[in-house]
């Protein structure tokens, strides 16, 4: 199978069609950068028609792609894309940057990396007002979004002065063991476009810390965000007098993509995306016996036993369910309900919908609360689910339709009525739709939350001591984050974020995710003047 393909070609058609749509021909004085509302995007240095790929100098040799806004489908700004010819640039000089970058001291590494946070701070809500735009969530998210890069960054500041190695005992008199761990090289990062700036955050923040250069291919639909994120990156490094070319951008299809997992140059790669894709990906790496970071798919559990605090199961589950418009790797997909709670919850949801569903709109506007799904795929993609949902039995308790507006807005939608095992509560349609299922007990809903191939986020509501320790014991969740009285969504930087199985396995963020973008060494040193063997072998 093709390296991107996928295996519906239904689907392959579709993104044909959005291929296109991000092609369609519009004259650049109708761009929205050019209407005052969105001056802030001339602040980031963008303008009508944006080259999308930085080697050290800014260049672009590809097809020209319109970024849609999708909460009115008009084209925000045009970015000429990279070729394959552009990607090996950008390759070749990435490895002359890091011969410069691996020989400064970690703690000086770190110093650069610090300004680059105050520079994403000096650009905070316009960057944030961007991200809201070009991908569709709404603007405390947006600017949450930036946020969450700019604190990744402290915290690598902080661990550029703590890239511990070890010393062990040596069996052997005169020995030293020892542990030490070194830059990779050059990474690469390919990201999705629902979070377009916070997990390139997330990677090159670390990776440039530890002495990486870092090559990025953000997504195809949101190439401003990635455009303006390098411009800010790339002043920083080009003041210092360092290679500009320590953080390139090769904007592209998947052409370039293809291009990345099949090039022993990149070192480890970081893949965020869907599953199909990301299986695909991590052969084509492992081939060449490259490292990847892989990012997939979840389809997130929420369990709400019978001693839950159901005022806040309600609060938390809207915005787990809802926000960014279900369009969050940990959206809540499945909620199962303890059969003696079950219609109390579910009512007190539908409740709530009620109140929000009249706040989708402009994710610019202060008072909306649910933006746009992000292009005509994702709008497909949940029209025809809820048509399948229909055809296999389900009922939908809430929304179910799109809403007729300019723009791909949708309803929140609520399901009740299909098996837990039902394959569409088993697969993941990335949008605002939850299966909602009732349990007689804890550990059936455990059974649940493990069947699905995918492992991300998960969470149980409980005031149980028993239940707690049950959830995140070996018998509890197997996904990545375990959650208790806390939605599946809202990770924070200090702990590593990914999960298991058909997720992918990768961790990136906090914690020792820093290991991956390194190479450790085992290091045996003879201060002696004898040499003895390990496991005390005579060879005499």
């Amino acid at each position: 199978m093709p390296l991107f393909a996928t295996k519906s070609t239904q689907i392959l058609s579709l993104c044909k069609k959005v291929a296109s749509f991000h092609r369609m021909s519009t004259s650049t004085g109708e761009f929205l950068i050019n209407d005052p509302k969105y001056s802030f995007l001339k602040d980031l240095g963008l303008k009508a028609t944006n080259l999308g790929v930085y080697d050290g100098s800014w260049k672009g040799s590809g097809d020209s792609v319109q970024s849609i806004c999708p909460s009115n489908g008009k084209v925000i700004a045009e970015v000429k894309q990279g070729t394959v010819d552009d990607y090996q640039s950008c390759v070749k000089a990435s490895e002359e940057a890091w011969s410069v970058w691996a020989e400064l001291p970690a703690p000086k590494r770190g110093e650069i990396v610090r300004q680059i946070g105050d520079a994403l701070r000096n650009k905070l809500q316009p960057l944030g007002k961007l991200v809201s735009v070009e991908m569709g969530k709404i603007l405390p998210e947006g600017v949450g979004e930036v946020q969450e890069y700019i604190d990744i960054c402290d915290y690598a500041v902080g661990l550029s002065r703590t890239l511990a190695g070890a010393i062990y005992p040596s069996e052997r008199p005169g020995h030293v063991l020892m542990e030490k761990w070194n830059p990779l090289g050059v990474i690469g990062v390919i990201s999705a476009f629902n979070f377009p700036i916070a997990v390139y955050g997330w990677n090159s923040a670390i990776a440039m810390v530890c002495g990486d250069a870092v090559l990025w291919k953000g997504s195809e639909t949101t190439p401003l965000v990635s455009v303006a994120t390098t411009k800010i990156v790339s002043e920083v490094l080009e003041r210092n007098h360092l290679p500009g070319a320590i953080a390139t951008l090769c904007c592209g299809g998947a052409d370039v993509g293809k291009a990345m997992a099949a090039d022993p140059r990149i070192k480890l790669l970081s893949f965020t995306g869907s599953s199909a894709v990301g299986h695909n990906v991590g052969v084509e790496v492992q081939k060449r016996f490259g490292k990847h970071l892989l990012e997939l798919g979840g389809n997130n559990a929420l369990i709400v036993a019978e001693d839950a605090d159901v005022d806040m199961v309600v609060q938390a589950t809207v915005f787990a369910c809802v926000g960014t418009a279900g369009q969050r790797c940990t959206t809540t997909r499945r909620l199962i309900l303890h059969k003696s709670v079950h219609d109390e919850v579910l009512q007190r949801l539908k409740k709530a919908y009620e109140q929000v569903v009249h706040r989708i709109g402009d994710p610019l506007d202060d008072k909306t609360l649910i933006g746009p799904l992000h292009s005509p795929l994702s709008l497909q993609n949940y029209e025809n689910t809820i048509t399948e949902i229909v055809k296999q039995g389900g009922r939908i308790e809430f929304g179910g339709k799109k809403i007729a507006r300019d723009g791909f807005f949708v309803q929140p939608t609520i399901v009740t009525g299909l098996p837990h095992d039902s394959p569409l509560v088993h697969n993941e349609c990335f949008a605002p739709i939850v299966y909602v299922l009732k349990t007689e007990s804890v550990d059936e809903a455990i059974a649940w939350n493990n069947e699905v191939p995918q492992g991300l986020s998960s969470s149980i509501f409980t005031q149980s001591i028993g239940n707690i320790f049950k959830w995140i014991g070996p018998k509890g969740s197997d996904c990545g984050i375990v959650n208790v009285n806390i939605p599946t969504s809202g990770a924070e930087i200090g702990g590593a974020f990914g999960g298991e199985k058909h997720t992918g396995g990768g961790r990136e963020s906090g914690s020792d995710a820093w290991k991956q973008y390194m190479r450790r060494a085992t290091i045996t040193i003879n201060h002696s003047k004898e040499l003895p063997l390990a496991q005390g072998i005579k060879f005499e």
